[in-house]
């Protein structure tokens, strides 16, 4: 499956965006989560949503601020991202996720779209 992220831009302190993600297939059956990638800096999760959008797992860096929302009727995901920081900053991509040996595992990213979060 190929995933699309879309929806970044720019965007100021304490503001919002929602993100959308789909896919080349029917995403129903997959865990779909976010990653993202500040400039200069490793990459890092944001969060899990299951298949049924009925469990989900964030990051401490965006928990409570952030979440993950999916419509398989739409086949999309979205990532609704409230009290936007500066250190939100990054290229997002949607991604395949599962629970592995103690931490969540991305898989098969594609095209990321970047937020910029400053005034």
């Amino acid at each position: 499956v190929q995933l699309q992220a879309s929806g970044g831009g720019l965007v100021r302190p304490g503001g919002s965006l929602r993100l959308s993600c789909t896919g080349s297939e029917a995403l129903d059956y997959y865990a779909i989560g976010w990653i993202r990638q500040a400039p200069g800096k490793e990459r890092e999760e944001v969060g899990c949503k299951s298949s049924s959008g009925g469990g989900s797992h964030y990051a401490d860096s965006v928990k409570g601020r952030f979440a993950i929302t999916r419509d398989n009727a739409k086949n999309m995901v979205y990532l609704e991202m409230n009290s936007l920081q500066p250190e939100d900053t990054a290229v997002y991509h949607c991604a395949l996720c599962r629970y592995g040996v103690g931490e969540y595992e991305y898989e098969h990213w594609g095209q990321g779209t970047l937020v910029t979060v400053s005034s």
